[in-house]
Order: C-alpha cells, then structure tokens, then sequence
C-alpha cells in the first residue's frame, strides 16, 4: 500500500515548507496540494496557487511524488496548464503526478464570471479538457478546435520528463468519467459516493471500485494494472482521528483493492480539524509497516 498526504496552500511558504519537507523525510509516497483559486470556506484565504507551491515543493523534497488532487477546466487551459506541468515535471525530477477532475459549482466556476454549468455539460467539458491535455503534452504543435476548448499550434517542447508524459490520476465517479479513467488514465481517484456514517460511505466506496472493474473490462484494459486512489477523508469520520483508526482504514482500503490512500495534514480547525501528533505517531510509528502491508 502506497500513502499520501494533502498539504492545503493555506499558508506561505516561510511555514508550509516545513510539512512538504517532512512528509518526504517521513517516507510518504506522494504529497498532493488542492487547485482551486478558492476552497469552501477557505476561499477569503490565506490561500495560495497550486502549481507554484508543487514546484516549491519540488525544491525542498528528493524523492516524494508531487500532484494536484486535483485540477479541473473551471480555470484551467489545457495549451498554458500544460507549460506549467513541464515545468513542475523538470524541476521535480519527474517525480509529478497530475491528478484531474470535471470540476465542481462554487467559487472557482464563478470567479471568471462564466455561467455554472450543470453536471452534463462539466463532463463534457471535462472529456474534451482530459483529451486535449493528453495530445498536448504528448505531441509539438496541436491544432484543436472544441465545443470547449481552441488551441492553434500549441507547443509542449521539451515535454515531461516522464514519458510519453505525467501520469494522469482520474477521479472519477460515474460512468462517463470512468470511460475517461479507461481510455487516458494511469490512476483513478475517488471520494466515494456520498453515505451519513462510515459504514455507508464504504458501501459506497465498494460498489464505486466494482464499477471500474466493469468500465475497464469493457475498454479491454485489466483491472489489476489501475492504480486505484482512495481519499479517505470524504468518509463521515477524519482519518487521523487516532493511529488506530488511520491504520483500520488503510486496511479497510487494501481489502477493496486500492494500491494508494490519501490523507489531510490536520488543520486548527474548520476542514480536516485535528491534532498534529496523531499524524507525527501514524508517520513515525505506523508507516513503515502500513506501506509494506
């Protein structure tokens, strides 16, 4: 089992590079910030964008993968966010893992003054935006034009230093974004389908994990080759609400299949509220058997 964390770009860089820095010492396998132009909320900040902070990032750590949980055409360009992953992925060392989703309602689908579409058209925006992104990160010079999105000659030179480009993280909950996991991902990330307590939202995360079974059987892919995200603070009940509970969990996730779970660093207070020595146990104590589970 491979385990993540989130670190928010809720503070500046003068504090937060202390937590990039640890997680990479403590031996996390990945390490993921939330892109947004504002969260919830969190959205009157401190808050601070995502790409600059994983390329920070980037310069503090050695070996930690480093991703988006995840990014999404709300704001995001597939020609210019791809001059951005390159970068990320040569700074890093191509150590960049580029998670992507359809994209919500809220403040980053209102900030540009643009009209909230309903969840059809997100996905069909989000199909064109995966599709896109793939052909410009992994060919010089595209020409495409979309119901979404227009590039004329787009550029990607030199690429990733990954090849034939970063690894895509899906997340993924319905049937036409499980295609989409299918046909361009490496990875599929969920936060289960909702559920008012744990045991329903583990239903939830069951039946999830079965529909990609099926999507990717369909699309002629084996199942066994998905690596498979669990972010596992969309549960009812915090990860890190003890070192207990956190390795239950772990566990609960490795009996469906995941290869990877994702944690939050813990926060005073508001989303994922909790104490920091829960975490400095998990991450002393419990890790490295955790990830040789």
């Amino acid at each position: 089992m491979r385990i993540g964390i989130v670190i928010l770009p809720d503070q500046r860089w003068a504090e937060s590079q202390r937590r990039w820095r640890q997680a990479d010492e403590w031996g996390f396998d990945h390490a993921w910030t939330y892109d947004h132009l504002g969260w919830r909320d969190l959205v009157d900040g401190p808050w601070f964008d995502s790409m600059a902070t994983l390329t920070a990032a980037a310069t503090v750590t050695s070996r930690i993968k480093l991703g988006t949980l995840v990014a999404s055409p709300n704001f995001r360009h597939p020609a210019a966010f791809t001059r951005q992953i390159t970068a990320l992925d040569d700074v890093s060392g191509g150590r960049t893992l580029l998670g992507v989703g359809a994209g919500g309602i809220g403040f980053d689908s209102a900030v540009l003054g643009g009209e909230t579409l309903p969840p059809r058209q997100r996905v069909d925006r989000f199909a064109e935006f995966v599709e896109l992104l793939d052909l410009v990160l992994r060919e010089d010079g595209t020409t495409w034009r979309g119901e979404w999105f227009t590039a004329v000659d787009a550029r990607n030179n030199p690429g990733c230093v990954q090849t034939p480009r970063v690894p895509f993280v899906v997340a993924a909950n319905g049937p036409r974004s499980m295609r989409l996991v299918a046909r361009f991902g490496q990875g599929w990330v969920t936060t289960g389908d909702g559920g008012d307590d744990l045991e329903s939202w583990w239903a939830g995360v069951a039946e999830l994990s079965k529909r990609l079974d099926r999507t990717l059987d369909e699309a002629g892919r084996d199942p066994a080759t998905m690596d498979r995200y669990l972010s596992m603070d969309a549960a009812p009940v915090f990860s890190l609400s003890s070192a207990q509970f956190f390795a239950d969990q772990v566990g609960r996730a490795a009996e469906l299949g995941f290869t990877d779970v994702v944690t939050h660093w813990p926060r005073a207070s508001s989303w994922y509220a909790g104490d920091e020595e829960i975490l400095v146990d998990v991450a002393t104590r419990l890790l490295p058997e955790l990830r040789r589970a």
